[in-house]
């Protein structure tokens, strides 16, 4: 069977650079949202392929990918100068267990991303379903190092207006001051207790679920201090608890 589809291109939204977001049109199997793929292209005779997680809901007709271009990047250069109608080939099948439906019921469900990593919890939030009642508080970080590259506004103003008083989004920048934002790195703000306090929740093991998304390293230091200060653990099928994580490259 022939895993892989051809995908029409109908979008390139492209943000403050480098960061772009590609929307295609193809005929996949029904995923979940929190769920990745893969788009290839060819080049040279040669299948260049990576995975990238859904910034839609499964119910939206349209799939879009939030990308970071990179220099030395073969795929991401040939997906940032696309145009609309162009063709690239899409995965059929969906992977990976970044859902709500793995993740434990609890009080606060604290979702936490740097980049462009904030997709499968964008693609989970405006999907919403009966799952997402199972959380009394849902909060939302996304660390970038600039102002600028803090996009999805809209989206996030939407899913801000769905949920009310059951969401809490804040940004968090590292390399400028930005009024109303959290300066400095993810692991370092959860040391100081600066996350919590400014979100007004604390973190503990009774009330708290992690989901973590992003570069490794961030991944790495927060998984440790969240083990360490905290006494969470990391969540598995067959051993629940309070973190559950995706690496995004």
């Amino acid at each position: 069977m022939n895993n892989w589809t051809t995908a029409t291109v109908v979008k390139v939204k492209k943000w403050k650079f480098p960061l772009f977001s590609l929307v295609v049109n193809a005929k996949i199997l029904p995923f979940k949202a929190g769920q990745f793929t893969k788009i290839a292209i060819f080049q040279n005779g040669k299948k260049i392929q990576r995975a990238y997680s859904y910034v839609n809901s499964p119910k939206d007709k349209n799939i879009e990918f939030y990308i970071a271009y990179i220099e030395d990047g073969i795929l991401t250069k040939k997906l940032f100068n696309l145009k609309i109608k162009d063709k690239i080939l899409i995965h059929k099948k969906s992977f990976g267990f970044f859902t709500i439906e793995n993740i434990p019921k609890t009080k606060h469900l604290w979702m936490i991303s740097t980049g462009t990593a904030i997709g499968p919890y964008l693609s989970i939030l405006q999907h919403g379903g009966k799952k997402i009642k199972k959380f009394k508080k849902i909060i939302l970080l996304n660390a970038v190092r600039y102002k600028k590259h803090f996009n999805y506004k809209n989206i996030i103003k939407k899913i801000s207006q769905k949920y009310k008083n059951k969401f809490i989004f804040k940004k968090i920048i590292s390399r400028e001051k930005c009024e109303k934002c959290l300066f400095g790195r993810i692991p370092n703000l959860l040391l100081t207790n600066k996350i919590e306090k400014k979100v007004k929740i604390y973190i503990n093991p009774n009330d708290s679920h992690i989901m973590l998304c992003g570069n490794p390293k961030m991944l790495k230091d927060t998984k440790k201090i969240l083990e360490e200060k905290y006494n969470l653990k990391k969540h598995l099928i067959k051993k629940p608890g309070n973190i559950t994580m995706e690496n995004y490259w």
